[in-house]
């Protein structure tokens, strides 16, 4: 089988939580070194699904759209736990929304790579009417990421405007390098000129996108919980 980064995994979940009308999706990644263990969760409000739907999500000839005939994610994700020593859980009731988690052994030598969480958060924030709730935790940092709050200091929503949607994808990339070493990596962002006015403004600003916690620098929200 194909190995498919994780991150596209996460995307084809956004999408499933989109067709399933949620206004709001919460995406976790959470690794643990010393417990080997890594977690993904993406959970939405979106209209749920009925028990007998939740049993068969993972059928490879199973799916609610009517826009293809099949929905392999799930069932590929499910494999790509399994194959790294973990598994796929999924909770969901009508009308309360979709929780699906994924499991694996952290330093499984078949556990797929992160992959790219800035394209992949780039694509769900421009995503029209959902706001899109972000946290990596790792070894006890943290890097949170919140469509809400953005918009709250903006004024705007970032799909409006083509710069903040690029600063929204480069601030991702510094978070998630900053996790990869964090102490090492909260020298102030350099700016390139190249953003828009209300970009601009974002990327100047102490952005607030996480509470609690030790903030450390500028607009990176990295911080010991």
């Amino acid at each position: 089988m194909t190995v498919q980064e994780l991150a596209l995994h996460i995307l084809d979940l956004f999408r499933n939580a989109v067709e399933a009308g949620a206004r709001t999706v919460y995406i976790a990644v959470r690794e643990d070194s010393a417990s080997d263990r890594m977690e993904i969760e993406v959970r939405d409000d979106g209209r749920g699904m009925t028990p007998n739907q939740a049993r068969t999500a993972c059928d490879p000839f199973f799916t609610t759209r009517t826009t293809r005939r099949v929905g392999m994610g799930l069932a590929l994700l499910q494999a790509a736990a399994e194959q790294a020593g973990g598994e796929l859980r999924i909770e969901s009731a009508p009308g309360e929304g979709t929780r699906v988690v994924a499991t694996f052994r952290r330093g499984h030598i078949d556990r797929a790579p992160l992959g790219d969480m800035a394209a992949t958060l780039e694509v769900a924030v421009a995503e029209p009417g959902v706001d899109v709730e972000y946290e990596h935790r790792r070894d006890g940092w943290v890097f949170r990421f919140s469509t809400e709050e953005l918009k709250r200091f903006l004024g705007v929503s970032a799909r409006d405007d083509p710069g903040v949607l690029a600063w929204v994808n480069r601030h991702i990339a510094e978070g998630e390098r900053a996790l990869s070493s964090p102490r090492n990596a909260l020298s102030p962002s350099p700016e390139n000129g190249l953003l828009s006015p209300v970009a601009a403004r974002a990327a100047a600003g102490n952005l607030s996108l996480a509470r609690g916690g030790e903030v450390v620098g500028g607009c990176k929200e990295v911080h010991l919980t």
